[in-house]
């Protein structure tokens, strides 16, 4: 068990120094070593095409794409809008004698969000990162996307006009966290940085958290499937698979306290896994697979609370009942008809999640992340001489005298 709680958590030396150059330049340097490292790292030069994808490419990528995918595009969207729609924030004034005091919510100015490619394209990582910066209220949503060869996917490029953002920039790994952290020539400083990416992106955005903002450290998927005997083997399995074949980093579990199941899902892991396109993947990641075999639900739940996994399937007779006794997970997913699959795309949940064991004290990615608070107070003149004598004797007391003496030349001046 402890070594499935610090998954995630060693960090690489050389990637932390990698990072830290790469960030050092891109701030000193600007555009150029941008321009520099998409040339090393992506094989295309800026130079000539730009760093911004331009109108007329997404026009003609929105014209590629097949009908019934924007179909699909669309349906997500509205959904992932009107389920984050409902994480609205609003301010609030309050009034103490003779004062008043309050929070309003502001989103920020500026949102960039990462959306990696590499393996494969990812379309619904960008609707999940931009729409809630959206619902926000945020003005300006810039999205940077790994672009091997500067070639942004066409179904990306879809989903970026169908989630109004305001510029698709092909740029990618740390060097592109450094664009929208700092700033460049061509690419404006955002205030936050959201999405998912490889150890370097995360990385890049733990070194820039403090500049602007992030969501989360966001590491390799994950899965843990807590299932009794009544669960369908061969659904478990399906389910552990649909979060192994991300990479081969990814980390998957079963907690059971079924024995037979056991037994039955390795099974159905081995017939399944060999009809799949991505077995190389699906071979590494199952190699870090981890079981638990415990004495009862009671001790299946403490084992899942320990976990606190990313994604976590309640495949047991009462679902919703063992749900009340789950305090950490990203999402659950609850019955035999909630693969995690329809969160990932359709259900309208955000599918970037805590990992590592962070679901204890972190939520998904959502409207919050892009909104800011102040604080607001307002005092009259009596309220403030009712609170002097306070505000004076601890001041005093902390040895601030020029906080007191803030308070008394104005209660001076009025009396």
């Amino acid at each position: 068990m402890d070594e499935t709680r610090n998954r995630g958590r060693t960090e690489s030396a050389k990637v932390s120094a990698v990072v830290a150059e790469v960030l050092s330049r891109v701030r000193a340097e600007g555009d150029a070593a941008l321009a520099e490292y998409t040339r090393r790292f992506d094989g295309f030069d800026p130079g000539k095409r730009g760093f911004a994808v331009s109108r007329r490419e997404i026009d003609a990528a929105w014209k590629r794409v097949p009908k019934p995918l924007k179909d699909s595009l669309f349906l997500a969207a509205s959904r992932i809008e009107a389920f984050h729609k409902r994480q609205a924030q609003e301010g609030f004034t309050a009034e103490i004698p003779g004062a008043l005091v309050g929070q309003r919510v502001q989103p920020v100015l500026r949102a960039g969000v990462y959306v990696p490619g590499g393996k494969a394209a990812y379309p619904s990582t960008l609707l999940m990162n931009t729409i809630p910066a959206r619902v926000a209220g945020v003005r300006d949503v810039a999205a940077a996307c790994s672009a091997p060869g500067g070639k942004v996917p066409d179904v990306v490029l879809a989903a970026a006009r169908i989630a109004g953002v305001a510029q698709v920039l092909r740029i990618g790994g740390a060097q592109a966290i450094a664009a929208l952290a700092f700033g460049t020539e061509s690419i404006p400083q955002v205030d936050v940085v959201a999405g998912p990416g490889n150890a370097y992106v995360t990385e890049a955005k733990r070194q820039v958290y403090g500049i602007v903002g992030i969501d989360m450290l966001a590491g390799p998927s994950e899965l843990t499937v807590l299932a009794d005997d009544s669960a369908n083997a061969a659904y478990v399995a399906a389910d552990l698979l649909s979060q192994a074949e991300h990479d081969e980093d990814a980390f998957v579990a079963l907690v059971t306290d079924s024995a037979y199941l056991s037994r039955e899902v390795e099974a159905e892991l081995l017939r399944q896994s060999g009809k799949l396109p991505r077995r190389r993947i699906l071979s590494a990641s199952l190699e870090r697979a981890a079981g638990f075999l415990v004495r009862d639900l009671e001790e299946g739940i403490g084992t899942v609370n320990a976990i606190a996994p990313e994604h976590l399937s309640l495949l047991v007779e009462n679902p919703w009942g063992a749900l009340e006794r789950i305090r950490n997970a990203g999402t659950a997913f609850l019955g035999p008809y909630s693969p995690v699959a329809v969160g990932d795309y359709i259900a309208g949940i955000n599918h970037t999640l805590p990992t590592g064991g962070a679901a204890r004290f972190s939520s998904p990615l959502g409207v919050a992340n892009f909104l800011k608070k102040m604080n607001v107070v307002s005092y009259q003149v009596r309220a403030l001489a009712s609170d002097a004598p306070h505000v004076v004797r601890l001041a005093r007391k902390e040895g601030l005298a020029a906080h007191a003496q803030a308070v008394l030349l104005r209660i001076k001046g009025e009396a």
